[in-house]
């Protein structure tokens, strides 16, 4: 819409004469996109196959040209649709307030001119000394302003008496003058914001698309998204629990679900409860979108983030076993990453590991930490080849000093716990064996949130590894029963060693840094007692202790903290990582135990 948007023309709009253009545009997508798809690997890939020489090297920069030229329709036609849909969307809402406006002048015998303003007619009244006087007529215009605002100065309500009876005709023209000015308003607004949308999708005849031209595509989706995110927080059901996320999305047609996909990547690529494949397309989708945004700024934290997704970017484009699944992605905070290695929805046994102190997106993740996840699923898939494994990167871990607070596993425990209840709730097996596993501060932050109400959704089993306590003073603490809450602690971990608050602030005073790691042995208030509660490794908190190599001594071998990080690597602990991958993988009753602390 254009030109002045009238009163007359949005009470007489068809919404649907939208939804049809959308939908031609979007059949001009996918023809697009099946064209390019037939370029791609069928004319492309058999050129590659028979041709050499110039004449095919020539041939083969014309096809990609054109399948350029394929991708770039359907990405743009694509945008056209959902920018018709959402402006169709959100203009139902005020065409529905005028036309209630309208019935109720009708309704009192009034008058809607052109320009929008509400006659009223005469009227006789009576006044305070019951004369009969007649009240004239008269035409109000309407204003955007609510009931309770204030008026300018020198304004009256509208049945403000004077010496004279007021028509009571006046207030009610005023009241739909009102409305039918606050539904203009909404109106014009709406189509001002998709008018803004469309212009910028408008293409040059004879446009050479370039893979300069193919990013502009991101900005153009990122301005359809601006203009169409009331029509996305109206639909999308953010707010809602992953179970009634999951009904929605099986509920929408293949159309709705591609149309999301394209303009909304972000928020169904971070949505629990949707489908794994889905939110792994939305958030590859997105990642380049993430890599151009970081690649524009000068700071080291941009180049931090930058970094490590390029590297997830360079190992989704590569063959994996298990497959990986990008669950989640963003840049917010120290950075998030969710991947899966197995498919979470297809396997029955499927765990979800939360990184501890000093984990942040960075060339140590992926290198590292991602790492632990896939050789748990590799052991699991030994176990039982239906199995998955998952890093959770969805909260801020403590960066070294506020490692001693419990803030960061408060906010993140929440998070994970709607990050289970979606694996659940998107499983198709009919009783799935999930199973929560904490390493290092992450063992607090997974310890908090089986201690929320109704504990860890769908968890059946708990691996606490390298752990400085979970807040609890015994496994039964955690919902799931002590006998399936199984602990790893290195002799030589010093994390699984952090004195008490009480033996720590007695070292700090006596010795400095130094002194709080001797504190336990000078000031101990009780063996078993750990910097977050009870050792979990001890008799007092009574979970099932599992078999793992001590690790080399912090001071006399390798140094530094290497024991605390070997419990997921085969090369390096073996055992540890054999009793991990059969607890995940449903068989924990063949682990090898280990005597309590």
């Amino acid at each position: 819409m254009s030109g002045g948007l009238t009163w007359q023309r949005l009470r007489d709009l068809g919404t649907s004469e939208l939804t049809e253009a959308g939908d031609a545009w979007h059949r001009v997508s996918n023809r697009a996109d099946a064209d390019r798809t037939r370029v791609d690997r069928a004319m492309t890939a058999k050129l590659r196959e028979t041709q050499e020489g110039e004449a095919a090297e020539a041939a083969l920069h014309r096809l990609r040209r054109l399948s350029r030229n394929f991708q770039y329709l359907h990405g743009e036609c694509g945008l056209v649709r959902t920018t018709l849909n959402g402006l169709a969307a959100e203009l139902a809402e005020p065409r529905r307030r005028l036309r209630d406006a309208l019935v109720d002048a009708a309704a009192h015998g009034l008058t809607i001119h052109d320009d929008g303003s509400v006659g009223y007619p005469a009227a006789e009244v009576t006044d305070l000394t019951g004369t009969t006087r007649n009240a004239p007529g008269g035409t109000v215009r309407g204003t955007v302003l609510l009931p309770l605002d204030p008026r300018p100065l020198g304004a009256p309500p509208a049945d403000f008496p004077g010496f004279a009876p007021p028509n009571p005709g006046q207030a009610r023209a005023q009241e739909v003058a009102d409305r039918i000015a606050r539904a203009l308003r909404s109106a014009t607004e709406i189509d001002t914001r998709y008018a803004r949308a469309l212009a910028a999708l408008k293409a040059e005849r004879g446009l050479d698309v370039t893979e300069a031209t193919l990013r502009d595509v991101r900005a153009d989706t990122a301005g359809v998204r601006t203009a169409a995110d009331r029509y996305l927080d109206a639909t999308v059901p953010r707010d809602a629990s992953p179970a009634d996320r999951r009904r929605w999305w099986d509920g929408l047609t293949d159309e709705q679900r591609r149309e999301y996909l394209e303009i909304a990547p972000d928020l169904i690529g971070g949505l629990d409860g949707i489908p794994a494949a889905v939110r792994d397309e939305a958030n590859r989708t997105r990642l380049p979108l993430l890599i151009d945004e970081l690649s524009r700024r000068d700071d080291d934290d941009a180049r931090t983030k930058l970094t490590a997704l390029r590297m997830i970017q360079d190992k989704l484009s590569e063959p994996s076993n298990p497959p990986m699944y990008l669950l989640g992605i963003g840049t917010e905070g120290n950075g998030r990453a969710i991947i899966s290695y197995g498919d979470p929805d297809a396997s029955r046994n499927v765990s979800a590991y939360v990184p501890g102190l000093g984990t942040k997106l960075d060339e140590e993740f992926v290198k590292d930490t991602m790492k632990r996840a896939e050789d748990t699923a590799i052991g699991a898939r030994d176990v039982d080849p239906s199995s998955a494994s998952i890093i959770w990167l969805g909260y801020d871990a403590p960066q070294l000093v506020d490692v001693i607070a419990r803030g960061d596993a408060q906010r993140g425990a929440p998070a994970y716990n709607e990050f289970m209840a979606g694996l659940s709730a998107t499983n198709q097996n009919a009783d799935p064996h999930l199973t929560a596993i904490g390493h290092s501060y992450g063992s607090l932050t997974v310890g908090t949130a089986a201690q929320r109400p109704g504990g860890i959704p769908g968890a059946d089993d708990i691996i606490l590894l390298g752990s400085p306590g979970v807040d609890a003073q015994r496994a039964e603490e955690l919902g799931v029963g002590k006998d399936h809450v199984f602990v790893g602690a290195a002799d030589n971990d010093p994390v699984t060693h952090l004195p008490s608050k009480d033996e720590a602030a007695m070292g700090f005073f006596s010795g400095g840094p130094a002194g709080v790691l001797v504190a336990r042995d000078l000031f101990d208030v009780g063996d078993d007692d750990v910097y977050f509660g009870k050792d979990p490794a001890s008799g007092a908190f009574d979970a099932r202790r599992f078999k793992v190599d001590d690790g080399p001594e912090m001071i006399r071998e390798r140094g530094g903290f290497d024991a605390h990080s070997q419990y997921f690597t085969p090369k390096l602990d073996r055992e540890s990582a054999e009793n991990i991958a059969l607890i995940v993988g449903g068989k924990s009753g063949e682990i090898t135990t280990e005597e309590h602390r």
